[in-house]
């Protein structure tokens, strides 16, 4: 335990005098917000098969089936509520300031909800449609008032959900943000996050190859593990109070 517990404070110490700090999340920071994770148990995938819901050929297949799918999702991320582990990264970008950022692979929506303001959304959004035929991107009714599909508020064609499926590339200018956060950071913390979904998964590597601090923050191992120089095998809600809270006196 108390090899932990200085382990943790050297964390701690290097988050206070970092200028620049880069965060990857994934759906475990979610978890204690209600949100269903992905791969772990209790996981979406466990329910659902990614290549019938969440893939270009599926969505050419029924579209009404995969927007029915995600109109679920998005009700439930517009009922949730950000926990405290998104206001924790919140505190921590308003201390660390521009040398912040923070890249998640999550499409809830619930960072932004939370404050934080220097977010890269990896993957898109539940909350944003995207039309099919001019690539308008606009914003979806509240749930209440959405009946999928929608259609361009431009030109009237139907629109997809404004997420990245299964075999689609990553937006290039999101991403080159990202790496580049990854690279130069002093301090970099993966939470929440399997670290098997390429490229977001390689982030990490990024920053331990870079010299930066690297710190994880799942409840199982994952590949990354062996590279950190700490991980918490906790849920990001514990773990990210270890770092980033108010330390008793």
């Amino acid at each position: 335990m108390s090899g932990l517990r200085g382990q943790v404070d050297e964390a701690r110490g290097r988050l206070a005098q970092a200028r620049r700090v880069a965060v990857l999340t994934g759906a475990g920071i979610s978890a204690a917000s209600g949100l269903p994770t992905f791969r772990g148990p209790g996981g979406v995938w466990e329910e659902f098969r990614p290549e019938e819901l969440a893939t270009p050929v599926a969505y050419a297949r029924d579209p009404h089936r995969v927007w029915a799918w995600y109109a679920w999702r998005y009700r439930m991320a517009c009922e949730a509520s950000p926990n405290r582990a998104h206001e924790l990264l919140v505190a921590l970008e308003r201390a660390v300031g521009d040398g912040f950022l923070l890249v998640t692979q999550n499409v809830d929506g619930l960072h932004r909800r939370a404050g934080s303001q220097r977010v890269v959304e990896l993957h898109g959004t539940l909350h944003r449609a995207r039309c099919e035929a001019c690539g308008e991107r606009f914003a979806l009714p509240p749930p209440d008032r959405f009946v999928p599909p929608p259609h361009c508020p431009r030109c009237g064609s139907r629109a997809r959900p404004d997420v990245v499926w299964f075999g689609e590339l990553l937006p290039a200018a999101a991403y080159r943000v990202a790496h580049e956060a990854f690279q130069a950071a002093e301090v970099a913390l993966v939470v929440g996050t399997s670290a098997v979904v390429e490229p977001a998964a390689s982030l990490g590597r990024v920053a331990r190859r870079a010299g930066a601090y690297l710190v994880e923050v799942n409840p199982e191992a994952t590949p990354l593990t062996p590279l950190a120089h700490l991980s918490l095998r906790c849920g990001a809600v514990e773990g990210l109070e270890l770092l980033l809270g108010t330390q008793p006196s």
